[in-house]
């Protein structure tokens, strides 16, 4: 493995969720600055790119057309996670109404809307199955750079679609690995681990090798905002991000 595209998600015009007093785009970027450096400096034979570089948007298939063209061996997307909050109706006092002849007194009702949450904890996507033709798709056009052996895939031969299929299965499997370690890199730093789950994410599907979409935690968790915010908290989580990309790198290499 010689190549990793880190990306920073959001951006620019779209700040993505928003916490009581941050942004994901800027703690996405800040960590994703954080482990571009640890890589350069724990292993600067591995090239590394950024699909930002700071604070500008970047379309979804935009970050995916990035990697394939750099023809690079993984891609990794940071991210933050946030709840949908709760909305709760509570009486805030009363009012008289006149109903006939008479007055009577009743109550009158506010709509409180919490976008707080105690939920915790980090988690990492791998392609859910439902994309999985675009994926192929994504394989097959750039198959001169996912090929072990050029001319492999050939759009003539009728045994590249079976060979596509293998190399998607294959990039599943490794991204599974990866998604894992990262995982058990962040619950050894003491963060909840929520695990690694299947999503249709664009991002994934359409970038012609394996790759992760990781969630940090909760920005609308008061705690885990605070946490992402801080030096110590996002050098913890690049340092988690960037030994499992390592460690994935010695893994694959043996094989």
């Amino acid at each position: 493995m010689n190549h990793v595209v880190l990306d920073a998600g959001h951006g620019g015009k779209d700040p993505g969720a928003i916490g009581s007093f941050s942004k994901e785009k800027d703690i996405a970027l800040a960590v994703t600055l954080k482990v571009r450096d640890i890589l350069k400096r724990e292993s600067p034979q591995l090239k590394t790119t950024l699909t930002r570089d700071s604070d500008f948007f970047v379309e979804l298939k935009g970050r995916h057309a990035i990697a394939n063209k750099a023809n690079a061996d993984l891609f990794v997307s940071i991210h933050i996670n946030s709840t949908a909050g709760t909305t709760t109706r509570v009486q805030a006092g009363t009012k008289k109404v006149k109903k006939g002849k008479k007055w009577t007194t009743i109550p009158v009702y506010k709509t409180i809307h919490n976008r707080s949450t105690k939920t915790s904890g980090t988690e990492t996507y791998v392609l859910g199955l439902t994309r999985n033709d675009q994926k192929e798709k994504a394989i097959g056009e750039y198959g001169e750079t996912v090929a072990e052996e050029p001319g492999l895939l050939d759009e003539n031969d009728p045994t590249t679609a079976i060979l596509i299929a293998q190399y998607s299965q294959a990039f599943l499997s490794r991204s599974v690995t990866l998604g894992s370690k990262v995982q058990q890199n962040f619950a050894k730093a003491g963060r909840n681990n929520l695990g690694v789950k299947q999503k249709s994410l664009e991002v994934l599907a359409g970038s012609a090798m394996p790759g992760v979409l990781i969630e940090l935690g909760f920005i609308n968790n008061q705690e885990e905002e605070a946490y992402m915010n801080s030096e110590a908290g996002q050098q913890a989580l690049a340092n988690a991000i960037a030994t499992a990309i390592l460690d994935y790198k010695k893994e694959v290499e043996k094989k």
